[in-house]
């Protein structure tokens, strides 16, 4: 596992002596919605408790996935005493304020979903346009002669959904695909089945999909077998869910796009537990940490799932 030297310093400032040594601390990982694409980020959690045996780290999902449930969860922890708080946000620009008041009290992190506006201290985690261009250069190669494709994704206003699409369509410019409209669902698992169904029915000229999110290309996967057009229509994912992973695996699927969760919530806690100890070396003056997404096919598929295996205990 590889950790920088500023993480490694963070944790021997934090199990050193001192105050901090002495009481403790509790940071928190909060994300946006109840999805298996966070286990990957719970297990980094825990991996990281493992090196920070004086520290409670939290992993915390919202009642609902709407940032006013996100926004009471994290008053709710600072009044229970947490000490810092890592947040994948769901509606960013709409949250400044609140994540200002959280900021002004303790050290604030986000993740997966920036807040570029707000006083959060740093952002650690994927660069979403960069890993749109990765799924558009996937559709590019997939589908020489072009092609239009639609998108599928959870919270249409979410930075990391913007940032994902405008880099799609950075990446197929003049190559004949058209990415003809995105259709949200609020990660509503049903929803975003239905947004595919209906598709399907309506738009008989489509003959690509892209699942934005992590459980979109599923829900592509359900609806394309159900209507028999498994194979048929060129589908870009997004994510490691197990029936993504044996999509690609089979051809159904020309490819995926993988970010690394289980390092975020990693270096998420080494990094907030420095912080709180007091050493702000491990964050850059632009505040960003990205780690990087690499894209899955058929040549990788294997090696990667073996990969996750591993990190989630078998």
């Amino acid at each position: 596992m590889k950790r920088s030297s500023a993480l490694l310093a963070a944790v021997a400032i934090c199990a050193g002596g001192g105050a901090h040594a002495q009481e403790q601390l509790s940071l928190a990982f909060v994300v946006n919605a109840a999805s298996d694409f966070w286990k990957l980020a719970e297990a980094g959690v825990l991996a990281a408790q493992a090196e920070l045996p004086d520290h409670d780290l939290q992993f915390r999902y919202p009642a609902t996935g709407t940032a006013a449930a996100q926004n009471q969860l994290m008053d709710d922890l600072v009044a229970a005493g947490v000490d810092a708080i890592m947040i994948s946000s769901v509606d960013p620009s709409n949250s400044i304020d609140a994540f200002n008041r959280i900021a002004a009290q303790i050290p604030l992190l986000t993740t997966d979903s920036d807040a570029p506006q707000s006083d959060r201290i740093a952002y650690l985690g994927s660069s979403n346009t960069l890993a749109g261009v990765q799924a558009g250069e996937i559709a590019v190669s997939a589908m020489p002669d072009g092609g239009t494709c639609m998108g599928f994704v959870g919270f249409l206003g979410a930075d990391n959904a913007i940032e994902r699409i405008a880099g799609f369509r950075q990446a197929i410019e003049g190559s004949g695909i058209e990415l003809v409209d995105v259709r949200g669902d609020d990660v509503d698992f049903a929803r975003a089945r239905s947004n595919v169904d209906d598709v399907l029915a309506a738009n008989p000229e489509i003959d690509c999909m892209v699942g934005f999110y992590s459980y979109n290309p599923p829900k592509i996967y359900e609806a394309l077998q159900a209507s028999g057009r498994l194979g048929e229509i060129t589908v870009v994912a997004f994510d490691e869910d197990p029936i993504t992973l044996g999509a690609v695996r089979q051809g159904n699927f020309a490819g995926t796009v993988v970010q690394d969760p289980y390092q975020w919530g990693y270096q998420g806690m080494l990094l907030m537990a420095a912080v709180v100890a007091g050493d702000t070396s491990g964050v850059p003056e632009d505040g960003l940490i990205i780690v990087p997404t690499k894209v899955i096919d058929q040549s990788n598929v294997d090696a990667f799932e073996a990969e996750l295996r591993e990190r989630l205990g078998g």
